[in-house]
């Protein structure tokens, strides 16, 4: 596993490129999706998230992976660790989505674990947070079968979110 690429038992994870824009659309502008991520988002919006992705891979030298079925390569989510500006200062956030189709098999739990593998082993970081909308009790239980502890809930984005945290031992 390098931090370039992430491979797990059924998905692999590439560093998101300039040319996952389309990838993106699809997966931030799924209505299904956008219920679990505060809502549908607009062409623009899109943009600037891959604009966001690219330049925090060119300051930090990580941050978000495409992630495709090893079996056939099908597009199934995107996964990341990033730096975040939540509660209180700059937090690495671990972070996923995947396209429906792909809900309830085990894949968001077996991408957040490779992502938390890759934050504690290749990028030596000492701890994760991350945050779900209260609604999405499913990526609760992908967070806590990851090892993340629930310590509160929070405001985020103008809605109720249960905020998650996780040490990580090198």
């Amino acid at each position: 596993m390098t931090v370039e690429r992430i491979d797990t038992e059924r998905l692999v994870g590439t560093r998101i490129t300039g040319g996952d824009l389309d990838r993106l659309r699809a997966l931030y502008q799924d209505s299904r999706v956008a219920e679990t991520l505060g809502g549908l988002r607009t062409d623009e919006w899109v943009a600037a998230r891959l604009a966001f992705e690219l330049d925090h891979w060119r300051e930090h030298g990580f941050g978000a992976w495409m992630f495709t079925a090893r079996s056939g390569g099908e597009f199934v989510g995107r996964g990341a660790v990033r730096h975040a500006r939540v509660l209180e200062g700059d937090q690495i956030e671990l972070g996923y989505a995947l396209l429906p189709g792909y809900w309830s098999r085990g894949l968001a739990t077996e991408m957040a674990g490779a992502l938390a593998r890759v934050a504690r082993d290749e990028l030596r970081l000492s701890e994760l947070a991350a945050w779900t909308l209260t609604t999405n009790t499913s990526s609760q239980r992908v967070l806590e079968k990851t090892g993340f502890v629930y310590e509160r809930e929070f405001e985020y984005d103008g809605a109720p979110h249960r905020y998650y945290r996780i040490e990580l031992q090198a």
